[in-house]
């Protein structure tokens, strides 16, 4: 069902490339430079390689590195040169992408936002989404205050895109599809030791949610890290269908049938979760159950999230890699707006 590893596309079938792209060191605006010119040589070879391709997806830090600097004089903005490559690529090479970059923050000027953009086949910023989950206590990024977006892909696929530890949390799964999402697309820079962590949630986020789920990372080694490539495809029910290695640039592909997602959460009855969950027991009650059963969705809404073991809990902050204590509070975007003249 992948279509040929996606060299072939049917009628309704969208073919998506996941890029498992070098890893590189960057430390200056002249590493920046290059790791960006090099992932836009890879749109290029994608498009020659699959010429059906509709969107090509590239790893979370694909032009950053994975150094977890946060140097003002290598932190992008949308307006930047970095964005402005690969709109040009995507108009170039008539293809969507998506792409990473650690961006410049006024909020909090010392803790970057760690954001996914992805950018349609004329060139034009179509979806913006900033990492909710930063992979504590390693990475300084600060906390995305936007929620998860979805947006309508190419051929009107319904996407949503997440960043990498995003994907160990079965919520950011959940609200994807719950918003529309047919496809989850996610990203990561992930190294070797998550491997088996990283097969069991991107299966088990589309056997939850009768999605298809599109992960990739970096791959190859800088001189300090190696990350796993492991690319993967994953259909509604669970099970893979491509899945990539550790080769660094390697392209794997697929072709993803929505119309297997619609059919799924339309006309399921066993199994279909995402519906069933505020419908609980339809079978003896009409309509089913629609409260909210669950004590820490209930304390989280008014701010009181507190697990059994809280007060156990050792690490609570990035001291334990070298970061000092953060003293920045966090703001939503709604906290941000109310603020603004």
């Amino acid at each position: 069902m992948s279509g040929l590893g996606g060299l072939n596309k049917t009628t309704g079938g969208i073919v998506i490339a996941a890029v498992q792209s070098q890893l590189f060191r960057v430390d200056t605006p002249s590493d920046l430079a290059a790791a960006t010119e090099h992932v836009c040589s890879l749109v290029r070879r994608c498009r020659r390689e699959y010429p059906a391709t509709d969107l090509v997806l590239f790893p979370e830090y694909c032009i950053h590195g994975l150094s977890m600097s946060t140097d003002p004089a290598i932190l992008c903005s949308t307006d930047g040169p970095e964005v402005a490559a690969f709109r040009a690529v995507c108009a170039e090479q008539k293809i969507w992408g998506v792409f990473s970059i650690m961006e410049h923050n006024k909020l909090a000027p010392k803790y970057p936002w760690n954001v996914g953009l992805t950018i349609n086949s004329d060139g034009e910023i179509v979806d913006y989404y900033r990492k909710m989950h930063p992979w504590v206590p390693v990475e300084p990024w600060y906390p995305g205050n936007r929620g998860v977006s979805v947006f309508t892909g190419p051929g009107g696929v319904r996407m949503g895109l997440i960043i990498c530890h995003d994907g160990m949390f079965p919520e950011m799964a959940r609200e994807a599809a719950y918003k529309g999402a047919e496809v989850m697309l996610r990203t990561a820079g992930y190294t070797s030791p998550i491997r088996s962590s990283w097969d069991l949630t991107n299966r088990a986020n589309a056997a939850a949610n009768l999605m298809y789920t599109v992960s990739v990372a970096l791959a190859g080694a800088d001189s300090t890290w190696r990350s796993m490539g492991e690319a993967m495809f994953v259909g509604p029910e669970g099970e893979v269908l491509e899945r990539g290695n550790g080769v660094a640039d390697h392209i794997v592909a697929c072709e993803v049938r929505v119309d297997e997602v619609r059919r799924r959460r339309r006309e399921w009855g066993v199994e279909n979760n995402l519906f069933q969950l505020g419908h609980r027991g339809y079978v003896a009650v009409k309509g089913g159950a629609g409260d909210c059963p669950y004590s820490y969705m209930r304390d989280m809404v008014v701010g009181r999230y507190v697990q059994a073991e809280d007060s156990e809990v050792v690490v609570r902050d990035g001291t334990v890699c070298g970061f000092a204590a953060p003293a920045p509070v966090y703001m939503d975007e709604v906290s941000v707006s109310s603020k603004e003249p």
